[in-house]
């Protein structure tokens, strides 16, 4: 099925969830080992909320690879994250450390060193990746990366799926967010096509579609989940659920629906206990979601 300007499809994907359950044998490896790249000065914070989503939500590692070198060492209430300082052989280091899915963009900023780190993970093959935030502000700017996931998606479809919010739908293609939030099932359609992409277009009743599935909705949700670091959280569920995906039958479409239902669920569920929605933080949504997804199973 491709996808159309339809209406979409109500999500309703927590049932797959119990592909997920652990047998009594499994080890980290059976989990996925996750690397998430971004942190640019200034901006750690939003790549430690992903990596504690990617690490709660059950990944087997998680590894963050940190553009602030000087903030490598600020994580020591946190020291299951594994954090490294980005070095500029991204290539080099992608292939020695082996991932089962690459992340990108929490606070990649648009340094050379992003770029660098942006390219070499849209060049590692046959792996799911998961792009975001900066990532798909570098895309939306440069050709050549534009490309380069259009090859990859053509190489290895199914294998990226791209997150963004309004702002990065409309810069990536070139129109206005006032635009994309009159036409949403448009621009889901035209952001797959543009970039072959899963895409996970943010915002109220969030939207997923993709070269190869009709467009479903998510009709969870709640104003107190616009604050900043939400969709880092987000980009961190993915990639944990996809990861430990790989081993439990459940390809990156699915895992995205999940990860992105299991998101807006857990928000609705603390405000209905009185935690929100203003004041609702992406760090106490990570552990409602993981309370969730333990209850699901």
């Amino acid at each position: 099925m491709t996808a159309s300007t339809q209406e979409p499809v109500e999500l309703a994907s927590l049932d797959l969830i119990q592909h997920l359950k652990r047998r009594p044998s499994e080890h980290k490896g059976d989990a996925g080992k996750v690397v998430i790249i971004g942190g640019a000065p200034g901006m750690a914070g939003a790549l430690v909320l992903a990596g504690n989503a990617a690490l709660h939500l059950g990944a087997g590692w998680t590894i963050l690879e940190m553009l602030d070198h000087t903030s490598t060492q600020a994580l020591l209430d946190q020291p299951e994250l594994m954090v490294r300082a980005a070095g500029n052989n991204a290539a080099e280091l992608l292939i020695k450390t082996n991932p089962d899915l690459i992340a990108i963009g929490p606070g990649l900023g648009n340094s050379s060193l992003a770029y660098t780190w942006l390219q070499a993970s849209l060049a590692h093959p046959n792996i799911p990746l998961v792009l975001d935030a900066d990532a798909l502000n570098l895309i939306a700017d440069n050709k050549a990366l534009l490309l380069a996931l259009q090859n990859r998606n053509q190489q290895f479809p199914g294998l990226s799926v791209i997150t963004p919010h309004p702002g990065e739908a409309a810069r990536l293609l070139n129109i206005s967010s006032e635009q994309v939030q009159d036409q949403r099932q448009v621009t889901l359609k035209s952001l797959a096509q543009l970039t072959g992409s899963i895409v996970a277009l943010k915002g109220r009743h969030t939207l997923i579609a993709s070269p190869q599935h009709s467009s479903v909705q998510c009709m969870q949700g709640n104003p107190g989940m616009g604050t900043g670091g939400m969709g880092d959280v987000l980009t961190g569920s993915i990639a944990a659920i996809a990861a430990q995906g790989i081993r439990h039958q459940l390809d990156l479409w699915s895992s995205t629906c999940i990860a992105v239902q299991l998101h807006a669920s857990a928000a609705d569920g603390l405000v209905n206990k009185g935690i929100g929605p203003i004041g609702l933080t992406p760090s106490e949504t990570i552990l409602e979601m993981r309370s969730m997804l333990n209850r699901l199973l």
